[in-house]
């Protein structure tokens, strides 16, 4: 199996999509996404509150774009290429030929279809060239809307996880859905 390799980095596109590298140049989007209380509200994380987390952020994913150690893709439309969220493949075996994909996507898009316009693109990467055997998502149980997108391309609940991570001291519970090459539809 080749090494993973990042460089240069893919960019993908469907129809009204373009998935691109995200730079410092999305800064205030990149912004304007993570501080919206919405788009973490089924993920441990908090929003941000500084624009100086952005840099930070952003390093580190370019960072580990360099180390071949994830793909993680500004989604944005075609019309203005402006970052409107984000979707990524990191936790990445080589040896197992497995990894993990995650997405956002401000609110203001949301149930417009662009999930499920960028989701085969970023499936398709994982398993036509990344050559993955499975990929898997791990999602917060009361996600309805991120269960569903998964759902609808196949993935099947493979492990529920009663309180198995702590935030806000509240433990809460996550399942792991998975997709496997064969069963995937393009």
């Amino acid at each position: 199996m080749e090494p993973i390799n990042f460089t240069p980095f893919p960019t993908l596109a469907t129809e009204r999509l373009v998935l691109r590298q995200m730079t410092h140049a999305d800064a205030a989007d990149v912004f304007k996404l993570r501080a919206d209380p919405s788009v973490s509200k089924y993920i441990a994380r908090e929003p941000y509150t500084k624009q100086e987390e952005v840099t930070g952020f952003i390093d580190k994913i370019t960072k580990g774009i360099n180390d071949n150690e994830c793909g993680y893709w500004a989604v944005a439309l075609k019309t203005d290429n402006k970052l409107i969220g984000t979707c990524c493949i990191w936790h990445i075996s080589q040896e197992h030929q497995r990894a993990e994909i995650g997405y956002e996507l401000h609110p203001d898009f949301q149930g417009k279809g662009i999930m499920s316009e960028a989701l085969p693109m970023l499936l398709n990467f994982g398993f036509k060239t990344l050559n993955l055997h499975s990929i898997e998502a791990v999602v917060y149980p009361k996600n309805m809307q991120s269960i569903r997108l998964l759902e609808k391309f196949g993935f099947v609940r493979e492990a529920y996880f009663k309180e198995n991570f702590r935030f806000h001291d509240k433990f809460q519970d996550t399942a792991i859905y998975s997709l496997l090459t064969q069963n995937f539809i393009k």
